[in-house]
């Protein structure tokens, strides 16, 4: 997770939402990326996405069945359905996110026994310092935004 939020730290420092993925397989990291829609302008771009088409690449398979994905933020319905469709074996995330998780906040597709896969989930992985990330992000882009030094 050290390395999913050293990606998050360059998205912030690119002026995204700090949310930094990488993707292991059998002990190496195969793929990293951290959130890049402002940069790309594409409302795809967000890490998990970015890293499984990495990893697909490295790997020249789309699935990545024996895989584990660690991500600072736990991913939305798109990234989660994405990491359903890539038969991903394991993810890691750290900070929940109550307004668009979909794997156990507001849905839980990589768990739903009705798609073709399952995949194993361990969250709250450095919660606090993935979760302070983004808090420090948002913090500062309302400070810049209503001008206020002190904004919280």
């Amino acid at each position: 997770m050290i390395e999913a939020l050293r990606e998050a730290r360059k998205a912030a420092e690119a002026g995204e939402v700090p949310v930094g993925c990488i993707i292991v397989h059998e002990g190496v990291v195969i793929a990293r990326a951290h959130n890049q829609r402002e940069t790309l302008q594409d409302p795809t771009a967000h890490a998990e996405m970015l890293a499984l088409t990495q990893a697909a690449a490295v790997m020249g398979n789309w699935r990545l069945e024996e895989a584990s994905l660690y991500v600072t933020l736990e991913p939305c319905a798109m990234c989660a359905g994405a990491m359903v469709l890539s038969r991903i074996k394991q993810l890691f995330f750290g900070a929940n996110d109550p307004k668009a998780g979909a794997c156990g906040s507001l849905y839980n597709l990589v768990s739903d026994t009705r798609l073709n896969h399952t995949i194993e989930v361990s969250s709250g992985i450095l919660a606090e310092a993935c979760s302070r990330i983004l808090k420090e992000f948002f913090k500062e882009k309302r400070r810049k935004r209503d001008g206020n030094p002190a904004a919280e």
